[in-house]
């Protein structure tokens, strides 16, 4: 007889659970719990017998509404095990583009406040605006609030009512106070985050309007302590996303999760840290670290090893664009098209994350 533990192996506590996860029937989402019992035990879960299988134990149940909670319950030893999972109905198949480190687009607007009549007359935003003609694709950008010799409170704010009118696929949020040092809030408490967050959304509201903010960003880096993330979350971003990297040698960018949490997170795309009311997203690509012909092979691997993302997270960095810049890739905008292309032709479609994981 074995003595397991009772315990749930999938879904577990915070998972955020999807199309991809099961069946749409009568308005519910019909999935299958698994369970750790003894093998004499007799469980239930939510009220439904679940079947020796593998192992374990597995019952089919339904969520309904966005917050469940499953109970499994071992009849013979009177133990009893709760969960809470989350349930997006609107989250699976679609996909943004994201991306980090802007700043540099700001001050050449700035710069040439006399001469651009629109903020598409800057190249860079240019590009962007006909990516999202073309294809729909909404797109959010991480903003530093300082570079040389510029910073976001020089910003024009003459332009407002243009960022209003392209809120609808233009976003804004913060990222960092500035590009360097790396790593900048690793060790970063609550109030040195709270200062630079606000810094950057004070500006952002000032130049653009609140129309352009909403609860989703990205800390440089990814990384963050569980203090900062508070921080951001108290300052609205319920959506945090990062690498969540964990048994290779890539950047962790995984804010203050544990490795077992990144192992996690990094197959189910998802996860929302239940003690903190923090909904965490894993980039699907980092597109400046693919060379142009293996951004395809790259996206299509996910799918193949069984992990296909459930949203669609494309990002990217601003500096790459640059000519002047030490390490520009001219085939940026081929980059960013070719993912964008995949995710049309993949079936997913365009939508901010902050709506995806709107009643997470």
């Amino acid at each position: 007889m074995q003595n397991n533990p009772l315990n749930f192996i999938a879904p577990i506590e915070g998972d955020v659970l999807h199309a991809f996860d099961g069946r749409f029937l009568d308005g519910k989402l019909k999935i299958t719990v698994k369970v750790a019992a003894p093998e004499d035990a007799e469980i239930f879960v939510n009220g439904v017998q679940a079947e020796r299988a593998d192992g374990h134990f597995e019952a089919e149940v339904f969520l309904e509404g966005h917050k469940n909670r499953l109970e499994a319950v071992d009849r013979v030893s009177g133990e009893k095990i709760g969960i809470h999972v989350f349930w997006l109905s609107d989250f699976a198949g679609h996909y943004r583009l994201s991306i980090d480190d802007n700043i540099w687009f700001l001050r050449d607007i700035q710069q040439n406040k006399e001469h651009y009549h629109s903020l598409f007359d800057n190249p860079y935003l240019g590009f962007l605006k006909q990516v999202n003609a073309e294809y729909g694709t909404k797109i959010h950008l991480n903003l530093f609030y300082q570079t040389d010799g510029f910073n976001l409170s020089d910003f024009t704010d003459q332009y407002k009512n243009e960022w209003k009118a392209n809120a609808d696929w233009l976003r804004l949020s913060f990222h960092a106070l500035q590009e360097f040092p790396d790593m900048p809030y690793v060790n970063a408490g609550y109030e040195e985050v709270k200062r630079d967050c606000d810094l950057i959304m004070n500006e952002i509201r000032r130049f653009a309007g609140q129309e352009v903010m909403h609860s989703v960003t990205t800390i440089h880096w990814g990384e963050a302590t569980v203090e900062g993330s508070r921080a951001m979350r108290d300052a609205g971003y319920v959506g945090q996303v990062g690498y969540f990297n964990v048994d290779d040698n890539l950047p962790s960018a995984s804010y203050y999760l544990t490795a077992q949490q990144r192992r996690h997170l990094k197959k189910r795309f998802v996860w929302r840290d239940t003690a903190e009311d923090i909904t965490f997203v894993r980039a699907s690509i980092v597109i400046d670290t693919k060379k142009l012909e293996d951004i395809k092979p790259h996206l299509d691997e996910h799918e193949k090893s069984g992990s296909k993302p459930p949203y669609l997270d494309l990002l990217v960095h601003e500096q790459y664009f640059y000519p002047s810049y030490f390490n520009y890739q001219p085939d940026f905008r081929n980059k960013i098209l070719t993912a964008v292309r995949w995710a049309k032709e993949n079936g997913y479609t365009p939508q901010f994350l902050s709506e995806s994981i709107s009643n997470a």
